[in-house]
């Protein structure tokens, strides 16, 4: 993957920047132009500890002025993301509480559109934008493996290594996923359709990266990856169906159907081994693991709204 097309002064300055070294870059002094910019920005820099830029030497990983752009983006990104959470009081039923907190909320829902009434070209105009995600999937909570107390690690390998296809290269989820993108006539490269990606998908992304690459976000990465898994199967199920309904390649099929039945179990993993765990041996962790699991169903939600209103189709 090259890098993508700047959305705004800072990107275009930053992108400029990273193309010059191993010479001293030549760093953004501006503000971003608007969310879309830093949003578009704070991906980049941290796609460098992921796969990287071909035309981005590795190094750029680690140069320290890069890394004081990248602070100051993440710091407005997490700031943003906590004034829209309005706490909550943890009980003694952790487990409970948390499926109860994924369960109570009530947002416009993509799939059930997928299910019900969309056009197949929504339908690929959504997995476009899925692709951002899901050609990596499980890669930003590989990061917190090692973050961990070792009950909760122990379940995080578990649930990690049926993400990765349990030793089979074939059953990556991402692996899987890019072979129902070419089965449906999309791009399967990584980042192909990032330059037509919305301000949503990309704090979706970003916000998982963020949690997953610093360690006082741990809980708030255990609580993100919680309510991505427990509100999964449903809407696996759903995608599935929309899918079968307009005609659609099965290999796309086969991808939601399989989260039908994985995400069915991973949410019990999710919820009550690795949070748990966590929540376990590290109690003050437990507001975070709600933020964490706030803030996946809030950005899900946004973009739901965003890509219903622009197909102008129903916002439930």
């Amino acid at each position: 993957m090259i890098l993508p097309k700047p959305r705004g002064t800072l990107s275009e300055e930053l992108f400029a920047g990273l193309r010059s070294l191993p010479e001293t870059p030549s760093l953004p002094r501006v503000e971003p132009d608007d969310e879309l910019d830093a949003a578009l920005s704070l991906w980049v820099l941290h796609e460098l500890s992921y796969r990287g830029f071909e035309d981005v030497v590795e190094e750029a990983e680690w140069e320290p002025a890069l890394l004081g752009v990248r602070r100051e983006l993440e710091r407005d990104l997490e700031s943003r993301l906590r004034s829209r959470w309005r706490g909550h009081e943890v009980g003694d039923d952790f487990a409970a509480e948390l499926f109860a907190f994924v369960e109570s909320h009530d947002g416009p829902s993509l799939a059930r559109h997928v299910q019900t009434g969309a056009t197949e070209e929504q339908v690929l105009d959504l997995l476009r934008f899925r692709s951002i995600y899901h050609l990596k999937e499980a890669d930003p909570s590989a990061w917190v493996l090692p973050r961990l107390p070792v009950p909760a690690k122990a379940a995080l390998a578990e649930l990690l290594y049926d993400e990765y296809g349990a030793g089979d290269p074939k059953r990556l989820h991402h692996h899987l996923f890019a072979r129902g993108l070419e089965a449906v006539g999309l791009r399967s490269e990584y980042g192909a359709y990032l330059d037509d990606a919305p301000l949503e998908v990309l704090e979706l992304n970003n916000a998982g990266s963020l949690f997953g690459l610093h360690r006082r976000l741990r809980g708030a990465a255990t609580g993100h990856l919680a309510a991505f898994e427990a509100s999964s199967s449903v809407p696996s199920r759903r995608m599935a169906q929309g899918l079968e309904r307009l005609g659609m390649a099965t290999e796309m099929v086969d991808y939601y159907a399989e989260h039908v039945t994985a995400d069915a179990v991973h949410d019990q993993v999710a919820v009550r081994s690795i949070c748990g765990g966590l929540v376990a041996a590290e109690p003050e962790q437990a507001g975070e693991v709600f933020f964490g699991a706030f803030t996946c169903l809030d950005l899900e939600a946004r973009l739901a709204s965003t890509l219903l209103r622009r197909w102008d189709g129903p916002d439930e």
